[in-house]
């Protein structure tokens, strides 16, 4: 992919100021997590404080109440793992020491060694001595892996399960099995929130607009950037009503090139995403561009726009949501991993949410099975040139 300056939409710059000037974060901050200058930004939020509604006629870190939020999910976990040892161990703490070393010992597969001393008030390394040895090299390597995996899923925001979890380890340089990564998260009750699952009707097929043929054929995958990208719309709920978003991806990396949100699903939410996917990623004429049978696809006006850019079109079977598997993927994704655990009382509010869960979290820090457990940014680096 030529190197080129990247362009950013109206929408984009909106969104992007907001994040300085609604959710409290430094113009640093949001810039390193978009991958933009500090200073552009910084114009950005000079010329919508001097223009208003007029402005752009034309994620990043966390935030120290992120931080504090992270903070105290530790020590609720912590509180709670206290809690559930001491249901377990009622009155114990009148026993013997001896017996209270017999207690960690029998339940040292369900709880950390040195967080049953410390509830049931004993040594550590009395314990060990009890056992009759120094705690193993096996042990303390559960410790330090322990302290890891806790890193890991707190950095990305509580949804990696065990294969993703191991697959960092990995990329960090730290040998050891899935197995062994599997049993450490269940002990300490670590696991992915991503559990809960949606179906997504948003597609109207029901009109007289020309079907375009299915040309990938559930395969999804490119051998380069701008050959082949699928689009799909989907909903969000709010106390105002429903947000809608409309979204491309680069199948070859897996990146979202294009994104528009607005509280009405016509065609101008598609025609809105891929104006920015265009003016970001100058696609040759020729790139493949799927989605389903939906009105907003297949209406003359969006069909005349994507003729005008060069694209080829294709369309999934009807009723198939699998002909569109990895936008549908994607919007699981979303739901499950941030809008699941939101509740948003109004659109602004959804908005700057997804947004950062896009442009900061899911292009630029989630790892993809299907790109060898890298970032879409990531990939697309790599394999530049």
């Amino acid at each position: 992919m030529a190197a080129s300056r990247r362009k950013h939409t109206r929408e984009f710059k909106i969104e992007a100021v907001r994040q300085v000037v609604e959710r409290g974060r430094s113009v640093a901050e949001v810039a390193d997590g978009l991958g933009i200058n500090r200073n552009m930004l910084t114009r950005w939020k000079s010329e919508i404080e001097d223009d208003g509604p007029e402005a752009f006629r034309g994620h990043g870190k966390l935030t120290a109440a992120d931080e504090e939020v992270r903070v105290l999910r530790r020590k609720l976990a912590t509180a709670e793992e206290e809690r559930d040892i001491l249901k377990k161990a009622p009155g114990l703490l009148r026993e013997a020491e001896e017996v209270r070393f017999g207690f960690v010992r029998d339940h040292r597969e369900t709880f950390g060694v040195r967080l049953m001393c410390r509830v049931l008030d004993v040594s550590h390394s009395g314990f060990y001595a009890w056992l009759g040895r120094g705690e193993s090299a096996h042990d303390r390597e559960d410790a330090r892996l322990e302290a890891l995996i806790r890193s890991i899923h707190d950095d990305n925001r509580f949804v990696y399960g065990a294969p993703r979890v191991h697959k960092a380890l990995q990329r960090s340089g730290v040998v050891c099995s899935r197995k062994r990564v599997a049993r450490i998260m269940r002990r300490i009750g670590l696991r992915s929130k991503a559990t809960r699952r949606f179906r997504i009707q948003t597609t109207d097929s029901k009109h007289a607009h020309p079907i375009a043929p299915d040309l990938l054929r559930r395969n999804f995958s490119a051998s380069a950037p701008n050959r082949a990208w699928v689009s799909d719309i989907t909903y969000i709920g709010t106390e105002e009503g429903w947000l809608y978003l409309a979204v491309i991806m680069d199948l070859f990396s897996r990146r979202i090139v294009g994104w528009s949100m607005g509280s009405t699903m016509d065609v101008s939410l598609v025609a809105a995403a891929l104006d920015m996917a265009v003016e970001g990623r100058r696609p040759a004429p020729g790139c493949i561009f799927h989605s389903d049978r939906g009105s907003q696809y297949a209406c003359t006006e969006f069909r005349a726009a994507l003729k005008a850019k060069g694209f080829v079109s294709s369309m999934s079977r009807r009723g198939d949501c699998y002909d569109n598997a990895a936008a549908e993927s994607l919007h699981h994704s979303l739901k499950t991993e941030c809008v699941s655990m939101q509740n948003y009382k109004t659109r602004d509010e959804a908005r700057a949410s997804v947004f950062d869960y896009i442009e900061v979290f899911y292009n630029r820090q989630r790892i993809h099975s299907s790109i060898g457990y890298r970032s879409p940014v990531e990939f697309e680096v790599a394999h530049a040139g």
